[in-house]
């Protein structure tokens, strides 16, 4: 019973199945094989408009390095206060853009709003040399709280970016998960709500370490691929990061694995409805769910092997949990633990 993080769980057959195929023979290095070109095509097929693909391994390489290539040292970015740009990333966007600030605000079910933003920029005078500038405002689909961004939420927040003349940057560590949910094609959910750049995540829905970056406008890729190199993220063998993402999109694969997790998660929440003293913190929007549970029920699910996340010190008796499901989570494992929870 492990609700830990979709992390926890391993790749997509298929995905591992495509890396064998690409171990097969020679290829040319740093990206310019078959695989990488293909999958180039596959991303403006699937977005339905010219993009831009960068490969990298992790998320947070995703996100520092799109960010660093928007934003100047004497930049700032715009985040919530728990985006994971904030909280778990070790100050790598300010690491990698070698200063840019990251100004952090509040929002309901960790989503930014539009009115929070504004007050925000208005804080900061524009040209001023005593303050740093704002350049771009990062959002995270699905969010901290497995909430999600709606189209009107991402246009309008856009809006206001480009009329402060900002970048709009979406973490889409969870990407398939929102959009599985809002069920509208991956160009409705970015760059036709006026997404610039998205780091578009596959390794916690079933591939090993495959990340990327996705311009959707030439101006904006700028030096990315020198600060890839700079990074440690231009890998000689890249074709082995690209056969994962090839696989992942192939055929729906990376929408039909979401869904999946979604379900148990909309699943899990049903359950848990029925649950003494069990109270839903947020929208159940992906494969998140965020709950208060009596600190007693926590300790039976421990001791029967479940484990979960603490999200919040105990208060009054009640813990704000966090249970993340993956789309190998086996679903009598979800059985079990509403099960163990109904005591």
């Amino acid at each position: 019973m492990n609700f830990a993080s979709d992390n926890a769980y391993g790749a997509l057959p298929d995905i591992l199945a495509r890396l064998v195929e690409a171990n097969n023979g020679a290829a040319a290095s740093y990206g310019l094989d078959d695989i990488t070109t293909r999958l180039s095509r596959r991303f403006a097929e699937i977005f339905e408009h010219e993009v831009f693909v960068y490969p990298v391994v992790t998320g947070t390489a995703a996100n520092a390095l799109a960010l660093a290539t928007l934003v100047p040292p004497y930049g700032a970015v715009l985040c919530h206060g728990e985006s994971h740009i904030a909280c778990d990333e070790c100050g790598a966007p300010e690491f990698f853009s070698h200063g840019a600030r990251l100004v952090t605000l509040e929002g309901a079910d960790a989503k930014l709003e539009p009115q929070s933003v504004e007050r925000a920029l208005s804080r900061f005078e524009k040209g001023s040399v005593h303050q740093q500038q704002p350049t771009a405002i990062s959002i995270t689909q699905a969010t901290e709280r497995g909430t999600i961004y709606s189209q009107n939420d991402i246009a309008a927040l856009s809006a206001v970016a480009h009329r402060r003349g900002l970048k709009l940057h979406m973490d889409g560590a969870r990407f398939a998960n929102a959009l599985v949910t809002l069920g509208v094609s991956p160009a409705d959910a970015s760059w036709r709500a006026g997404v610039d750049v998205l780091s578009f995540g596959a390794t916690k829905n079933g591939a090993l370490a495959a990340e990327a970056v996705l311009f959707f406008n030439r101006a904006d890729v700028a030096d990315i691929e020198f600060r890839r190199k700079r990074a440690g993220h231009l890998l000689s063998k890249m074709r082995f990061v690209s056969a994962q993402l090839d696989a992942y999109l192939e055929g729906d694969r990376w929408l039909t694995a979401a869904r999946s997790a979604n379900a148990l998660a909309q699943k899990m929440a049903t359950g848990l409805a029925s649950v003494d003293g069990a109270i839903l913190a947020h929208p159940v929007d992906a494969n998140a769910v965020f709950l208060h549970l009596p600190d007693q029920t926590i300790a039976r699910l421990r001791a029967a092997g479940a484990a979960f996340h603490d999200w919040a010190p105990s208060e009054n008796g009640k813990t704000l949990i966090r249970l993340v499901l993956s789309f190998a989570t086996p679903p009598e494992a979800v059985d079990r633990f509403l099960a163990l929870a109904r005591g």
